[in-house]
């Protein structure tokens, strides 16, 4: 039986990349009854992919009027469908928004692009670097040097599965209270930039230098960035507050080294150098028993594969064991509703018919 705030909620996915098969896998982790059409032919998922566990799998070729009104037939009955193709191509398929919400007033219908539905950009190819790019985001990361990706979490992840769960979630609540559907336009580039409001508003107010590692957040300050150790491998120091800073400097027995003006930019070279320096005196792990729980704001930068034995990753039972897979479990939690897997990536495809039968 599934479990989750949205038990009973009926969602409809076309089948597509990356941030929408993370949605899809959100959703069903809440308790979502997730339906993901397919392409007709398409290969099971293997195992390991989580973004493709909790659904039921349609395969159709969308070409046909057929398939298209088995399609509709299923819309009549969901609460949200969702799709990432390019603008218009739902469209020409017959399965645009105005014709859906015509079938089913009540409907969310969630649209993830890159550029948006309209726009100069919004019929080119484009990847999650592509999109972090216009936003100013992507240029703000990384060292002084070259930008750096970092990874496709900040547009994809960030700004395109999660601003669209938040959005057809929203709209749902509407709908529920007044009975009418309607169009989430997820724009990768719009929620990026949104998800990255904070430092436009610090541009505007002349408290960010618009270039890399010359900012609090950004690794130009000294107290607040990565440092090598004496193995090859590194910590993660976030000593904003004067409190921990001060106790970086007691923990690294580094007081005399640096100065007191910790927010004086005119320091931050030197402080830089001489924390460099401490830090290559000891190993990740000597470091981690000197500072590791404290007030210091400290981490050491772990691989993907250390991450999953760290003790408090454990503790909380971050991830865990799917049908002989190792999954990322669902977030956030509920105490009342806990979501879960449902079940681990399928390899029985579904008809239509035993959907709607069900609903």
């Amino acid at each position: 039986m599934a479990s989750g705030p949205l038990v009973g909620i009926r969602v409809v996915e076309f089948a597509g990349l990356g941030p929408g098969p993370f949605a899809g896998m959100l959703l069903s982790d809440l308790g979502a009854e997730v339906v993901e059409i397919a392409r007709e032919g398409a290969p099971p998922p293997p195992a390991f992919r989580g973004d493709a566990r909790g659904r039921k799998r349609i395969c159709l070729n969308l070409k046909s009027p057929a398939a298209v009104e088995t399609c509709l037939k299923l819309i009549e009955k969901a609460d949200i469908v969702f799709e990432g193709n390019r603008p218009g191509v739902m469209e020409r398929l017959g399965l645009g928004p105005d014709v859906m919400l015509a079938r089913n007033p009540a409907l969310i219908y969630g649209r993830m692009t890159g550029w948006g539905q309209y726009g100069p950009l919004s019929h080119a190819a484009g990847h999650d670097i592509n999109y972090l790019a216009i936003t100013g985001l992507l240029h703000a990361i990384g060292p002084a040097e070259r930008p750096v990706p970092p990874l496709n979490i900040g547009a994809d992840y960030g700004g395109g599965s999660m601003f669209l769960v938040v959005g057809m979630l929203a709209a749902l609540l509407s709908a529920r209270a007044t009975g009418k559907g309607q169009v989430v336009d997820a724009a990768m580039t719009d929620c990026a930039t949104y998800l990255g409001s904070l430092f436009h508003n610090f541009l505007s107010a002349g408290a960010w230098e618009d270039r890399r590692e010359a900012n609090l957040l950004d690794g130009g300050a000294p107290f607040y960035g990565n440092y090598e150790c004496a193995d090859g491998r590194f910590v993660a120091i976030g000593s904003i507050e004067p409190q921990f800073y001060r106790l970086l400097l007691e923990k690294t027995g580094a007081a005399e080294r640096l100065p007191q003006e910790q927010m004086d930019k005119a320091h931050w070279p030197a402080m830089r150098e001489a924390l460099r320096e401490v830090f290559l005196t000891k190993t990740r792990d000597e470091w981690c028993a000197l500072m590791e729980g404290s007030d210091v704001c400290f981490a050491p930068v772990l691989t993907l594969a250390e991450a999953r034995k760290h003790p408090h990753q454990i503790e909380r039972q971050v991830f865990l064991e799917s049908n002989g897979a190792l999954q990322v479990a669902p977030a956030p939690r509920f105490s009342e509703t806990p979501g879960r897997i449902q079940w681990p990536p399928s390899d029985r495809d579904w008809t239509a018919e035993e959907i709607l039968a069900g609903w």
